[in-house]
């Protein structure tokens, strides 16, 4: 019996996802990744023994039953991957100019804890985590509903964070607190969807955890499940061409001038790279032009940190510090004002540990910040690019001690990305962290759909529903529906094992 080929452009987590699910379900699937390791975001690093998250620092939703859970069974790997819980009592820890705020999983729990913060605002507490809830399970695959509540759908995703909080929230630290985890989807004021904050907090409220041993092993365990059901990844073969003809696309062409022929196509890349690719008729100018100017998130800068040994307790959660009464504009700054605020997390080497061996601070940056450095590459920018992230990362240093005593002196050793770093290694667009972002203010303009104008070409990833685990995994499965039927993709995963 022939099956059809499909090849994958990619191998980023929803590239990796769709690959595995449609060789389970009888494709015959290729992965062509221009890099020499695959993973997208899922990739790690070592440096003098320490091993590094680059981008899936934590995950969500992830106890037996739950979705992400459900998501990881049907792609076969949820035994392969070992997760370590973050705190129950506090996941995520909030502080505005020092004072600390705990997020805790569960909806009593976290009624409880906030209502202990502002006694006042208790029934308003109660009004946000229920609408929260609504508008996650209002979207189908969130929720594993086979149909979703396509009002509260859009009108939530019409109306702002800030916008939709201010209705339910009299008491404004409170507003304030509430959006402490804006870093997680590079939020901005009046513009960013209220179903995105809705969605992220709901993923982690259910249940937080960490990878232990890093993500690149959630990379591996795909890996080895597309090449059980025949499918194959190569790397080193970067896609410059997609080739058509007068109705669809026929094959794509790597730099070396090697072609593959398939009947579907799949880019786990950003849009405008795959544009880049494309010289067709199918594509319309006018799709073309929008494309090219969807917004994206800004960039991020990174700090690596290398503890000392038996230095660092581990902190078995999230810590996002804000030296402002808000966390909203910490993406407009300038040379004195940055840094505004940083996401600060641990890595979880092993099973339970008492010490931890690395870390990372992350904060806003835009690509504008670099454009002496352009284009320039890895590891050939020059030494005034290292002493830029230098100054940049003993800047971001001393506002995390403000917070953690003692820090610096219990570094042994650190590392640095940017917005260019992120750039080179995963393709996104200007460096941006979380890819396309939503804007209200843009409504469908700023939207990236999964099928394009060449009927056998299809999206996945983070820009074409959200970034995150559970984001890019319903993304994958929506693409993947496209090819198999979304009958089949519910029936997999509604019968996935607990």
């Amino acid at each position: 019996m022939r099956k059809d080929k499909c090849v994958i452009i990619g191998s980023g987590l929803g590239g990796l996802a769709c690959g595995v699910f449609l060789a389970r379900n009888g494709y015959n699937v290729t992965i062509l990744e221009q890099g020499v390791q695959p993973g997208g975001c899922l990739q790690c690093f070592t440096r003098r023994g320490v091993k590094f998250e680059t981008g899936m620092h934590f995950i969500g939703s992830a106890k037996d039953g739950q979705v992400l859970s459900r998501m990881l069974n049907v792609l076969e790997i949820r035994d392969n991957i070992k997760l370590s819980l973050l705190d129950e009592t506090g996941y995520d820890v909030v502080s505005l100019r020092g004072d600390r705020y705990k997020f805790p999983m569960g909806r009593e729990p976290f009624i409880a804890q906030f209502s202990s913060y502002f006694p006042s605002q208790a029934d308003n507490i109660v009004k946000y985590y229920d609408l929260v809830k609504k508008v996650a399970e209002a979207s189908s695959l969130h929720s594993l509903k086979h149909a979703s509540d396509a009002v509260i759908n859009t009108e939530y995703q019409l109306r702002s964070v800030n916008g939709v909080i201010e209705e339910v929230v009299s008491d404004e630290k409170l507003q304030n607190v509430l959006v402490g985890n804006l870093p997680l989807y590079a939020g901005e004021k009046d513009k960013t969807p209220f179903s995105m904050h809705a969605f992220i907090m709901d993923f982690y409220n259910q249940s937080a955890f960490r990878v232990v041993g890093g993500s690149d092993l959630i990379c591996k365990a795909l890996i080895s499940r597309l090449e059980h059901y025949g499918g194959k990844l190569l790397t080193c073969r970067k896609v410059t061409k997609i080739l058509c003809d007068e109705r669809r696309a026929v094959s794509v062409q790597t730099s070396d001038g090697e072609r593959f022929e398939a009947n579907y196509f799949i880019a786990d890349i950003h849009p405008v790279r795959l544009l880049d690719m494309l010289d067709t008729k199918l594509i319309r100018p006018a799709f073309r032009q929008r494309i090219l100017y969807v917004p994206n998130t800004v960039g991020g800068f990174s700090v690596y940190l290398h503890f000392k040994e038996n230095a660092v307790p581990y902190m078995n959660s999230n810590f996002y510090g804000y030296a402002g009464d808000s966390p909203w504009g910490c993406e407009c700054y300038d040379r004195d004002s940055w840094p505004k605020g940083y996401l600060y997390m641990h890595f979880c080497h092993t099973e339970n540990p008492n010490y931890a061996r690395g870390g990372i601070i992350l904060s806003y940056m835009r690509i504008e910040d670099f454009s002496a450095w352009n284009n320039t590459t890895v590891g050939c920018r020059g030494e005034g690019y290292e002493e830029f992230k230098r100054n940049r990362a003993e800047r971001l240093i001393s506002m995390v001690e403000k917070d953690f005593p003692g820090l610096r002196s219990r570094i042994e050793h650190y590392y640095t990305s940017t917005p260019l770093t992120y750039r080179d290694y995963t393709g996104t667009e200007g460096g941006a962290i979380y890819g396309v972002a939503k804007d209200v203010t843009k409504g469908i303009a700023c939207r990236v759909p999964y099928k394009t104008k060449v009927p056998n070409l299809y999206l996945t990833g983070q820009n074409v529903n959200s970034h995150g685990m559970l984001g890019v995994l319903v993304g994958a499965f929506v693409t993947s529906s496209e090819l198999v039927g979304m009958d089949k993709v519910y029936k997999q995963l509604i019968d996935a094992e607990i």
